[in-house]
């Protein structure tokens, strides 16, 4: 994703930003907007993510609590004036260039 993004020059990012709240895997400051690239087996991409056949009730209450630990995060950041954008593993390997336009429509919406 650095990569995608610099060869786009787009700039002004800082990864994993620790002072936000759930820790986004880009922040760019200057337009309030975090960008989060979920796993797809840790939070259920509903695409390709995937529940263990052992331990199956352990493993839907762990991506349950992620999910909503997810949507929390989102919330709460979108309250004080975030942009906030969310990112599938798998689009990010499939197609990255929808991902990388999504992020610059939140960075004009933001800017």
């Amino acid at each position: 994703m650095k990569a995608m993004l610099a060869q786009r020059a787009i700039s002004g990012w800082r990864l994993h930003e620790k002072e936000i709240p759930g820790v986004p895997d880009f922040f760019f400051s200057n337009e309030r907007a975090a960008i989060f690239i979920d796993g797809c087996f840790w939070h259920g991409c509903p695409k390709c993510g995937h529940i263990p056949k052992t331990n199956r009730a352990y493993w839907r209450a762990k991506i349950a609590r992620n999910r909503a630990r997810d949507a929390r995060i989102t919330r709460r950041l979108r309250r004080v004036g975030f942009s906030v954008v969310r990112l599938w593993e798998c689009d990010l390997r499939k197609r990255p260039s929808t991902c990388v336009r999504r992020i610059q429509r939140s960075l004009k919406r933001a800017g």
